[in-house]
């Protein structure tokens, strides 16, 4: 069978020249007899496959010296608890912003820390549209501001980086990571899983301004400790290490590739095609704000359950899979990540064009 257009929304697929540089280094490393897979993490070699890793990082996000650099486990949901417990003395308070699922749930953990404020909310639109979040709304006794910065399940996103001063800002950038350009040095720490828009499930990114870290309290455990993390390089105990190697593969490809801005230049181009599609359609509907619709996450749905079975068999037999929606919105879910070739969104808006001439 031939390889499909894969718009999971993670986790997602791969640039396939990277899938297959890991296929050619599979069983015999650059020579070495054996795979990253077996190696150990202690090894000069595998250390070698982790500095470039990170250098390449360092580069297509430009991410200076300031900030420390973690690849850590538990998948981005670890990070709902990590970040309060790193940041927020305990009982002290915390702002969050609203946004979506995942939004809610990193603040029910963040409230078994302290105390959690809720600063803006889309839940009445049913998260379909991102509330302005400005420095005038942030509480004087907030030790930081966490948004989602991409809301995979809705298809939302800020355009813009909030402007906060108060105190840091933390986002949860998993969906959205290296498919826009972002200045890192507006954030006190951004975190997000790979299996979107980096590589394979099993490693999380933290980028964090060193500043911030050492505020954690003594009885933090250990493997939830930036600090700790940070000062052993990400090597306290044993690290994801293919994660990390496929990650790098990925890094490399996105710099080959002209950088994260020729990327987001791609995807915005991918995300109008496609869009333009839907809102021109009399059939199909883009439920998302305009203002802050996703480039990574187009969400659109029918008009009634029986219509959406059939648009979803349809795309099947067109080398098209997972454009089922989140089971909380519905519909339809296309996540365009930057391995998603133009030609995968065109035969989508092709496949949309002739399923409403259809009906």
């Amino acid at each position: 069978m031939e390889r499909v257009y894969n718009f999971a929304a993670g986790p997602s697929m791969l640039p396939l020249e990277v899938l297959e540089e890991a296929q050619r280094d599979l069983i015999n490393y650059k020579g070495s007899g054996m795979s990253v897979m077996e190696m150990s993490h202690r090894s000069k070699q595998y250390q070698a496959i982790f500095d470039e890793t990170e250098a390449t990082l360092r580069r297509i996000m430009n991410i200076s010296d300031d900030y420390a650099v973690m690849f850590l486990q538990g998948g981005a949901s670890l990070q709902f608890s990590m970040v309060p417990m790193n940041l927020m003395p305990k009982g002290a308070t915390a702002n969050y912003c609203e946004t979506g699922i995942f939004a809610k749930k990193s603040a029910a953990e963040a409230k078994k820390w302290g105390n959690v404020i809720t600063i803006t909310s889309g839940k009445e639109n049913n998260y379909t549209n991102i509330p302005e979040l400005t420095d005038d709304i942030v509480t004087d006794d907030a030790s930081y501001v966490h948004i989602t910065q991409n809301n995979t399940i809705f298809g939302t996103t800020y355009h813009k980086t909030p402007d906060i001063k108060k105190c840091p800002l933390v986002a949860d950038m998993s969906s959205v990571i290296l498919g826009e350009e972002f200045d890192v040095n507006k954030y006190g720490i951004i975190y997000a899983g790979a299996q979107k828009n980096m590589g394979p499930a099993g490693m999380t990114l933290v980028i964090a301004k060193k500043e911030l870290l050492g505020k954690a309290p003594e009885d933090t455990p250990s493997m939830l400790n930036y600090s700790l993390m940070a000062d052993n390089g990400s090597m306290y105990n044993t690290p994801p290490c293919w994660a990390i190697y496929m990650a790098g593969l990925v890094y490399k490809w996105v710099e080959k590739s002209g950088g994260v801005k020729a990327l987001e230049n791609r995807n915005k181009e991918k995300s109008a095609l496609l869009y333009d599609a839907i809102d021109s359609s009399k059939l199909f509907t883009a439920p998302a704000t305009e203002n802050c619709r996703s480039y990574m996450n187009v969400t659109f749905t029918l008009p009634t359950d029986e219509l959406t079975a059939e648009f979803l068999d349809f795309v099947k037999d067109r080398n098209m899979t997972n454009l089922k929606g989140h089971r909380a919105v519905g519909g339809m879910r296309a996540s365009i990540y930057n391995a998603m070739p133009i030609e995968g969104v065109n035969e989508l808006v092709k496949a949309i064009k002739e399923f409403e001439a259809e009906k």
